[in-house]
């Protein structure tokens, strides 16, 4: 069989069935498209050309291809890659870059039909392809700058800025991304390289009595089975407890249904899987435990033997007497809010590959992670093998999506037990179905509420009762609750507060770190409360919250005096007059802290290391998933050098020991920043001497940023500082409006950034908060049933797709914080915290019902007909 690939003429003479997409990255070597859904054909990543129409590589076989022709983007001309490339950089259509190749073939194909599409027509044409980052404006922004660049036949316009903060420079690596050169884990080869996959649990709960590995052992091309005996050192994984086992043994009982029995190595990954298939596992199958409710009772079974009573964690805030000001309240407003399961779905599937490597003549493993945190993937993997840190060196691959979802270990201990001990290169790479499986997933949390206000409007006392379903392991379970807990008045001030909430541990998904972290449930929880408040007193709702909203010297919901940065009331305003304009609106405002905080430390730390008069290289610890760590890096130290961005290269390597946390709490800008401001002190006062760059070839600068004063909510502050549980905090405020049919015509986010970076990356993580933040307001849901996922299928996670994304309008504020790096707070995860509440207050206004239950699954919203 012939086919043209890339203007190329081939023959294929092997299987007729093989899958495209697999020749093309396996046989043909190319990494643009990439494998999203694992077949499914939902996620666009793998969209190629034949004879110039879209289509999913995935879904064709190779006897599909006789006498046609196909393009990826490799093929594209000179002119087109250039033009591509430098309009999603400069409009910001690119963030992780996964999904972004696969879109560019999309809007080629579109734009050689059409030269001249509308945005309606170009979100039409994206309806085959997921973007999880963008919110698919800036997508959209960016294919209408291709088009009239191809139309016109002229270059993109590139602006002309320093590279300093505050400028729209472009994403760092942002051309490779678009184009698909950038190489992710799973893309990546090494001579030798064996493959691995898993053996995961068939029942949620069931005492493993036997593996018999001896029938996937046998077959051809298995190098090595392992199971838990296999584990050289410790065995139990964990972010903050080490409860989540890498392989459940013999004689131990499973908690969910992504537990790991056996890891298989195999020259080639389909026999591997084959391999994996062939274990056999006999067991005692147990009745699962899934309900939170029922967890708590005095005699339920119990998941797990680190947590009696099936407690995870309590946390708590007492500020006041919160019953005796409800009961002096003129208005009272009760109601429980239940919240519910969501997956991450970032675009790129976990993947590990790790090697065999030496330091100093001891040998040990080289590991490339799409993590959210390498220091803590080393710890953790030197723990598991029983090496010394210094011999586990992890590299942090730039990565396809994370929200979260990649800060626990998942592939990476696989990896780098196979590597440890078979002496190959290992890849592991879970298929979208194991993913969806194995990581782990937003808390649904059920929240008693009950809040009150006096005559005049002004809140008077709030109590509350959480109960959040944290799944079989404790991940970040502890933390989340924590926030939800410490957020619970959202961004106002409560002067009495009553909050208990309770995680739990069930045999359900392990639930952890997902944008919001807790917070966006308790925001809609009491944002709803804020509307019923206003429609018992006939307050105006604008006007309540302006009053009742956090200020400087005003208190958090724990205690924490507000004394500089506080910038709700400046977002508030920002909204106040289409507030009035509106025919049908929904109003909410959110807060957000930057950092972990809570007692727990913040830290980062950069080095600076001149290699050449050209070559400027930085390193810290931060992970890049498409918000822009890297860039930010990148315009600090030429904010602070004046260096030129083009000689800077950013690297996450543990050997270089620049450690920094997980990415995780809205806090990479702002450690990363003021840690590479402190590395910068040194150089400037070298540079002001009148030493060049040449004269400091060979030298390093380096520099730390530490928070270490924060408290746990409820406890003592620590001496000599006020109760503080977080050193910043973002603030936003959104408008939800209606049309007369219900569907939403604008969301408006005024967000309060202290100080904008960069206003493309701003703007752009915002927009895609909100396309989250919808997508959990509506239609996002992964529901479980006696302890196992309804469905492992992409389609069915309720993704919003371009052609339903409202218009969205972003309002940029800027109260500077007190510590924040030139006064910048994090907004990584502030974007979609109030979008849920307003959306539903949106929805009461338009018909009159409360909606305490997420999501709300009112399609009208959308433009839909509600179905019969």
């Amino acid at each position: 069989m012939e086919f043209t690939l890339n203007g190329e003429s081939r023959a294929f003479t092997a299987d007729p069935d093989l899958n495209v997409l697999t020749y093309l990255r396996e046989v043909a070597g190319l990494i643009s498209p990439k494998d999203g859904c694992s077949g499914e054909g939902v996620c666009g990543c793998c969209t190629i050309l034949v004879d110039g129409q879209a289509r999913l590589s995935c879904r064709m076989k190779m006897k599909d291809l006789a006498g046609k022709s196909l393009t990826t983007a490799e093929g594209l001309s000179a002119r087109e890659r250039d033009v591509f490339a430098d309009a999603f950089v400069v409009k910001g259509g690119v963030q992780c870059g996964f999904c972004t190749p696969g879109i560019v073939m999309k809007a080629k194909a579109m734009l050689d039909k059409n030269p001249s599409p509308t945005r309606e027509e170009i979100a039409g044409g994206l309806s085959g392809n997921i973007c999880r980052c963008t919110g698919y404006k800036k997508v959209i922004d960016s294919i209408e700058c291709a088009a009239e660049a191809l139309r016109e036949h002229k270059a993109v316009a590139m602006p002309q800025g320093t590279g300093r903060v505050g400028t729209r420079h472009g994403k760092y690596t942002g051309r490779e991304a678009v184009l698909g050169d950038r190489v992710f884990v799973g893309d990546m080869k090494e001579p030798g390289m064996i493959y691995g996959a898993l053996r995961f649990s068939d029942h949620p709960r069931a005492r493993v009595l036997r593996i018999d590995v001896s029938e996937a052992q046998a077959l051809p091309g298995v190098i090595r089975v392992l199971t838990a005996q296999d584990v050289p050192g410790k065995r139990q994984m964990g972010s903050i407890t080490m409860d989540w086992p890498v392989l459940v043994a013999e004689g131990e009982t499973t908690c969910f249904v992504g537990d790991v029995l056996a890891t298989v190595a195999a020259e080639t990954e389909e026999i591997a899987r084959a391999a994996a298939a062939k274990v056999k596992v006999e067991y005692e199958v147990l009745r699962p435990v899934t309900d939170p409710f029922e967890a708590l009772q005095p005699g339920a079974d119990q998941v797990h033997p680190l947590f009696p009573g099936n407690v995870l964690h309590r946390a708590a805030v007492k500020v006041g007497d919160a019953e005796a000001a409800l009961a002096g309240s003129a208005f009272i407003t009760r109601h429980r809010f239940t919240t519910q399961r969501v997956e991450h779905a970032f675009l790129e599937p976990e993947a590990t590959l790790a090697l065999p490597w030496a330091k100093d003549g001891q040998p040990g493993v080289k590991v490339y992670s799409c993590s959210q945190g390498v220091y803590e993937d080393r710890h953790q993997l030197a723990q598991l093998l029983g090496l010394p840190k210094a011999l586990v060196n992890v590299v942090q691959v730039q990565n396809g999506g994370g929200f979260g979802g990649k800060e626990d270990i998942t592939t990476q201990s696989h990896a780098a037990l196979l590597a440890w001990l078979t002496g190959r290169p290992a890849l592991v790479r879970l298929s979208r179905q194991e993913s969806l499986c194995m990581h782990t997933k937003r808390h649904p949390i059920v929240m008693d509420y009950a809040v009150g206000c006096d005559k005049d409007g002004r809140l008077t006392g709030l109590v509350a009762t959480m109960h959040s379903d944290s799944g079989a392991y404790s991940s970040v379970g502890l933390a989340v609750i924590e926030r939800a807990v410490s957020h619970s008045a959202a961004a106002y001030f409560v002067p009495n507060v009553r909050v208990n909430g309770t995680a739990v541990v069930t045999n359900n998904a392990p639930c952890g770190a997902f944008r919001g972290f807790g917070v966006n449930q308790s925001n809609f929880a009491f944002e709803s409360c804020l509307d019923e408040l206003c429609k018992l007193g006939g307050f105006d709702r604008w006007q309540f919250r302006w009053d009742n909203a956090l200020t400087e010297g005003r208190t958090f919901a724990t205690g924490q005096v507000l004394k500089a940065g506080v910038g709700v009331r400046k977002c508030l305003e920002a909204l106040k007059d289409r507030f009035y304009a509106a025919t049908c609106a929904g109003l909410a405002s959110g807060i957000k802290n930057t950092g972990i905080g809570c007692g727990l430390p913040d830290f980062s730390h950069a080095k600076v290391v001149i290699k050449a008069e050209d070559r400027v290289e930085l390193h810290h610890g931060w992970c890049e998933m498409g918000q822009g760590n890297y860039t930010m890096g990148v315009q600090t130290l030429v904010e602070e050098t004046g260096f030129a961005p083009e000689i800077i290269e950013v690297i996450v390597e543990t050997n270089e020991e620049a450690e920094a946390g997980m990415t995780t709490g809205s806090r990479g800008t702002s450690l990363l920043a003021n840690s590479v401001i402190a590395a910068c002190r040194e150089l400037k006062q070298d540079l002001a001497s009148g030493l060049s760059l040449k004269d400091l070839v060979g030298r390093e600068y380096r520099g730390s940023w530490i928070c270490d004063w924060t408290v746990p909510p409820g406890k003592p502050p620590k001496p000599g500082y006020d109760v503080i549980t977080h050193y910043s905090f973002g603030f936003a405020a959104q408008l939800v409006e209606l049309d007369e049919t219900g569907k939403i015509t604008r969301i408006t986010a005024a967000h309060d950034a202290g100080r904008i970076m960069n206003p493309t990356l701003y703007e752009g993580q915002i927009e895609g908060s909100l396309h989250m933040g919808l997508g959990y307001a509506l239609t996002e849901e992964f529901p479980y049933r006696d302890g196992r996922p309804v469905s492992l299928r992409m389609a069915d996670l309720g993704l919003i797709k371009a052609k339903d994304m409202p218009p969205m309008e972003i309002i940029g504020i800027e109260v500077p914080d007190a510590v924040g790096p030139y006064g910048a707070k994090g907004v990584g995860e502030i974007g979609l915290v109030p979008t849920a509440g307003a959306v539903a207050n949106a929805l009461c206004q338009f018909d009159g019902i409360r909606r305490t239950t997420l999501p709300l699954k009112d399609l009208r919203l959308l433009g839909r007909k509600p179905k019969a």
